[in-house]
């Protein structure tokens, strides 16, 4: 019997998407992965997450993974103004590159090195063809780096391996049929982390943090029809975007809301309609004005077919409970306020959102040493950067109330 193919991860970062994809590398199987190290600003959180999570070593400076042979893949979680730095200085070294989305955001980069100490509403007030002519840039200049080294840049975004998404495409595969219209939402609550409501920490509100998800799923479900049909993708030929914050409603009051308010110059709710060139359009938007926990749905109406992916909330458990602790402290679901009356408390998160069945993926194609498989999978940075362009193209047609021709489509 033939031995596994090894592969060692390095996690940057420490925070909730970090303690998501331990617990998914732990479950990969075929392919002997091993979590070497963990980067946090600090050693105290750095060592309480290895230990927490069985990590080998954790470390405070990104060099020190760079510069150990043994790590083969870093995979990004930390704040979007690091991604193009972290990347660059990965595949200098010769490492394999995981992104999560967004692949790049405009956060005042182009002001100072640290974003985080600008003032968020001069960074917001910054000309929406400036955001978008140095997010894609950075995007570009990603993708660029890790091709001119010769090592993968994998786009982390979870929903292209959700279950649901996965077998919709395959139906559509097998169906003959053309999709021509898409509509998809992320929506919660909001985060109440402050860092999420300035401009100089995101890049960008609803939009950008829960909308990429559908507008991700769009781009790559029509890329791979366009790759069956006529040997090429099928890409956005325009955009028109709308972003509020409706959470500035004067009727709002400490007493009567529930939602996340407070945002700096970042929208609540944002929306974007693509026209792909082959006439097809998809409609996406994020919210951070919806109680009841995450929602995450794809409606893909086809020229033959209609098919519904819930990848959050599903009705596989339904619980219910008369008061909220009635289950102790056991988690129900994200974004949910409590256990009380009905809940769909989804059985395992990580495999129904697509983090488990991505990390899966990712780890036979650096395990493998497979890296073409990236593309024909169509997970690699260049979809990244697709949706970062048609993010900003968004907040542009929103900032100036017109369609934006996407350049090169």
């Amino acid at each position: 019997m033939s031995a596994r193919p090894k592969l060692n991860v390095a996690l940057v970062g420490a925070g909730f998407l970090a303690r998501t994809r331990a617990r998914c590398w732990r479950r990969v199987y075929g392919v002997d992965v091993q979590l070497r190290a963990v980067v946090t600003r600090g050693a105290a959180d750095g060592k309480a997450f290895a230990a927490e999570h069985g990590i080998a070593k954790a470390v405070t400076g990104l060099d020190a993974v760079l510069s150990d042979r043994a790590i083969d893949v870093v995979d990004l979680c930390v704040p979007n103004h690091l991604h193009r730095p972290f990347t660059e200085a990965a595949a200098a070294a010769g490492k394999a590159v995981i992104c999560t989305k967004p692949l790049t955001a405009y956060v005042g980069q182009d002001q100072l090195d640290d974003p985080g100490s600008l003032d968020p509403d001069a960074v917001a007030a910054t000309d929406r063809a400036r955001m978008l002519e140095i997010a894609t840039a950075d995007a570009e200049a990603m993708v660029k780096a890790c091709g001119a080294a010769k090592v993968p840049l994998l786009y982390g975004e979870n929903w292209l391996f959700a279950p649901a998404v996965q077998r919709a495409s395959e139906l559509l595969a097998s169906s003959d049929g053309v999709l021509l219209e898409m509509r998809g939402h992320e929506a919660h609550s909001g985060s109440h982390s402050a860092f999420s409501k300035n401009w100089n920490h995101t890049g960008g509100g609803a939009l950008l943090r829960l909308g990429a998800h559908p507008i991700g799923a769009m781009l790559w479900l029509k890329r791979l029809e366009g790759m069956r049909r006529d040997g090429k993708p099928v890409r956005v030929a325009s955009v028109t975007g709308t972003v509020a914050d409706p959470t500035r409603h004067a009727g709002l009051t400490a007493d009567n809301t529930a939602v996340a308010t407070g945002w700096r110059g970042v929208e609540s709710f944002g929306s974007v309609t693509m026209h792909f060139e082959d006439g097809s359009v998809g409609v996406a938007h994020g919210s951070d004005l919806s109680l009841g926990g995450m929602e995450s749905r794809l409606s893909l109406l086809a020229s033959n077919s209609h098919l519904e992916c819930s990848l959050s909330p599903h009705d596989q458990l339904r619980t219910h409970a008369p008061a909220d602790g009635t289950f102790g402290e056991a988690y129900v679901m994200e974004k949910a306020s409590g256990q009380a009356g009905w809940n769909t408390a989804i059985p395992d998160e990580d495999e129904s959102s697509g983090q488990q069945a991505m990390c899966q993926v990712f780890s036979e194609i650096l395990g493998t040493g497979d890296h073409e498989f990236a593309a024909l999978v169509g997970c690699d940075g260049t979809l990244g950067a697709e949706v970062v362009r048609v993010v900003y193209s968004a907040y542009l047609s929103a900032a100036e109330g017109r369609a934006v021709v996407l350049d090169g489509s």
